[in-house]
């Protein structure tokens, strides 16, 4: 029973879902196959800047609309893949690339992840270091006083373990 709600539950919510997941994106005819496979490849390079994580071939949006748009006339008037990059960039800003240039602007873009590992590793070494440290400082067998005392008489009263007496010898007895 609980299968055949699983299975109403599931399907229930691809039907709910179904229709944005097949949203109707216009289809462009490009007389020459090499100009439509730059055009595809060109829209999966680009980002819809309303959508902001899918790019422009994913995207419904209707800015998204008019890049592709934008693409495919550019690419029918023979320019190439970087002016319509460069086109792109200079009109909206870097964020229209999902690999934006190196430059001042996207520096701690390119190396912050970098920048965050050396950091994590460098504070990993230094507590490690710091953690042997102080287990090298500290005594191996740490006693309080009555127990140091109990140790030196229980030696004093085992003559097995007094190498330097006979077992019928009298030892003196240290309070030390």
């Amino acid at each position: 029973m609980k299968s055949i709600l699983l299975t109403c539950a599931l399907a229930l919510f691809a039907l709910a879902y179904a229709p944005q997941s097949a949203a109707v994106i216009e289809a462009v005819e490009f007389e020459n196959p090499k100009l439509e496979a730059r055009y595809r490849s060109l829209i999966d390079d680009l980002r819809c800047l309303v959508c902001q994580n899918q790019n422009l071939a994913g995207s419904d949006a209707p800015l998204a609309k008019d890049l592709r748009e934008i693409t495919a006339n550019m690419l029918k008037s023979g320019a190439s893949d970087t002016e319509i990059k460069t086109f792109m960039r200079e009109r909206y800003g870097d964020f229209v690339l999902y690999e934006p240039p190196f430059n001042a602007a996207t520096a701690f873009l390119w190396l912050g992840p970098f920048a965050l590992l050396l950091a994590v590793l460098v504070g990993l070494i230094i507590n490690i270091r710091r953690r042997q440290n102080e287990e090298l400082l500290k005594p191996t067998h740490a006693m309080n006083d009555g127990e140091r005392v109990k140790v030196r008489n229980l030696l004093h009263n085992s003559p097995e373990l007094d190498s330097g007496h006979q077992p019928g010898q009298n030892r003196q007895h240290i309070d030390n």
